[in-house]
């Protein structure tokens, strides 16, 4: 009997479901199962129909949302018109990867699960949770063909698209934006770098609404390009061209052919990522230290993973440290297999800032994001930092022209398109960016009803487009509401600026039938946020505790409350 072909489908946002997947390909490969891994937007989804053995694994992204690679899969899936015996000849597992600090959490795992039960598929297991909470010799991929010398013909550069190309940009295509402007919009004694940051995105056929994001892909210092190649011993000037192994694996998207070890380290690898366990096990395999390797093995086994986690996850340990606290190992690793020991750079999304609305006669097609640069301390000596809003901080278009890869899609935030239904939206600190492209719209629209409540540290430090908001306010096309944590000796926060107006936030939402949203943090603002609603519903509206409970739940089902929030 032929052994049936295994297929891993990933649903994953920050790539620790692609990195699960591929942990489960190469343990089917170790047992001499045949096994395909796929991003499920990348899988021909009408096939799932003749495979008969299928795991899902599936992150839950912001407020119980399917990642972005998995949507379209998503929006197919509950098709109505689906037959309820459309997979019954599959057997199914679905994996999920949460975090049960969230509410919904793995939602979209349990979601999946029922549905491919619904569809006539059969589970091999109960649907499975992980909890980001809980504490707790392989061929490679591709083969890497090193260069004698340089080719004749065609440069090596990163693939973008240019001005007046007819290719849309997107991440396999991004479009190299020139920056305009790189501005510090904080206080110089504020504890925290944030940039007001403008685009040139003229010719590039980019356009964006209120709500939408932009995605940047960032790259490595020039010092840790260095200090990478320097610990594995590579030539940074070394060409190569890359072969995969099996016919159905393609070559990544955005490397060229030939490539430099310099660009791939650059542009490809996220040497700045703190590593999985999955890195430890593979390292382990790759080392012919006996002390590091041993070491290795106690990292990547069930039994050490509290060591592990001191170790690398509470300091934030990035993998070139790692690869530099073992050197031995570092200096012997092949490089045939980089691309399955280190994970891609993953592009960020940050909220657009601005409107294409607001032209002037200069700037007809500008781009703005607002990006506090990441920075803390550890037990580590070196601070941590943010790779992209590290880089992005580090360019300076004073100096010389910068272009910046870029592309923009849909986000979860979208605006009544009624010209008369206002507009609540609560903003603290960099929360902040996608309601002034909303506000710019809007006004620019004519339309009148907008309520900005905005939270930060200082007036004088951190109040980010101030005089812009005056000024709309003077116009009465805007009512602002600041609320100053660190101005007064009980600290006051958006939540609490709610309350104080709660009789005008129930007018609006109740009798005028107002939008509700909020950005910003996830940890614990929009929990507050929440708890000051349900507090108004009640005083304001009369309403039990089990009534204002079933008002909010209905203001989220009819998308009148709309949330934006990133840990």
């Amino acid at each position: 009997m032929p052994s049936p072909q295994l297929l891993v489908l990933f649903g994953s946002q920050t790539g620790t479901a692609q990195d699960v997947s591929e942990r489960l390909g190469r343990e089917a490969q170790r047992r001499r199962l045949g096994c395909r891994v796929q991003a499920l937007d990348s899988y021909p989804v009408v096939n799932l129909i003749n495979e008969p053995l299928v795991i899902f694994v599936c992150a839950t992204a912001g407020q119980g949302d399917p990642p972005d690679n998995m949507k379209n899969f998503w929006r197919f899936i509950f098709r109505k018109n689906l037959p309820s015996t459309a997979l019954c000849q599959m057997d199914f597992a679905v994996l999920g990867l949460g975090d049960s600090s969230y509410a919904k959490f793995n939602f979209v795992a349990k979601k999946l699960h029922r549905r491919l039960l619904q569809l006539g598929g059969s589970a091999l297991l109960p649907v499975c949770l992980g909890d980001d909470q809980h504490e707790l010799g392989l061929p490679s991929k591709f083969t890497l063909l090193f260069l004698q010398e340089a080719p004749s013909t065609g440069s090596e550069g990163q693939r973008v698209a240019h001005p007046g190309s007819q290719e849309s940009p997107s991440e396999s295509k991004p479009f190299l934006a020139p920056m305009i402007s790189n501005q510090r919009v904080t206080g110089p004694s504020h504890f925290q770098d944030v940039r007001l940051i403008e685009f040139d995105i003229s010719g590039s056929g980019i356009s964006f609404a209120a709500g939408d994001v932009v995605l940047i892909q960032p790259s490595n210092s020039a010092a840790h390009v260095q200090q990478f190649c320097q610990v594995l011993g590579l030539d940074p000037d070394q060409l190569f061209t890359l072969q995969p192994r099996e016919p159905d694996v393609s070559s990544p998207m955005r490397l060229p052919q030939p490539c430099s070890m310099r660009h791939l380290v650059s542009y490809h690898l996220d040497i700045a990522s703190v590593p999985r366990r999955s890195f430890f096990e593979l390292l382990a395999c790759l080392s012919l230290h006996e002390l590091e390797r041993e070491k290795l093995l106690e990292f990547s086994s069930a039994q050490g993973q509290e060591e592990l986690f001191e170790y690398c996850n509470r300091p934030r340990r990035t993998i070139l440290e790692v690869l530099c606290d073992f050197p031995h190992t570092a200096a012997a690793i092949p490089p045939d297999y980089l691309l399955d020991l280190i994970p891609v750079i993953r592009p960020r999304a940050f909220s657009i800032a601005s409107s294409l609305l607001v032209r002037g006669p200069t700037h007809p097609s500008r781009l703005q994001i607002l990006v506090a640069v990441v920075q803390f301390q550890t037990r580590l000596k070196e601070p941590r930092r943010g790779l992209c809003s590290s880089w992005l901080a580090s360019l300076d278009p004073g100096q010389g022209p910068v272009g910046v890869p870029l592309w923009v899609r849909p986000g979860s935030l979208a605006f009544p398109e009624t010209p008369d239904t206002p507009v609540i939206m609560v903003g603290p600190g960099t929360g902040v960016a996608p309601f002034r492209a909303a506000i710019q719209e809007r006004v620019a629209q004519g339309q009148t009803g907008n309520f900005l409540f905005f939270g930060c540290r200082w007036r004088d430090q951190d109040f980010y487009w101030e005089a812009e908001w005056q000024e709309l306010e003077k116009r009465d096309c805007l009512t602002l509401v600041p609320a100053f944590s660190r101005e007064q000796e009980q600290k006051v926060y958006v939540q609490h600026r709610l309350r104080e107006l709660g009789s005008l936030v129930w007018e609006l939402l109740d009798r005028q039938g107002a939008y509700f949203y909020l950005a910003g943090n996830a940890k614990s603002m929009p929990a507050d946020v929440s708890e000051a609603l349900m507090s108004i519903f009640q005083e304001e509206g009369g309403l039990c505790s089990p009534d204002a409970a079933a008002y909010l739940a209905r203001l989220q089902r009819t998308r009148r409350f709309q949330t934006e929030t990133w840990a």
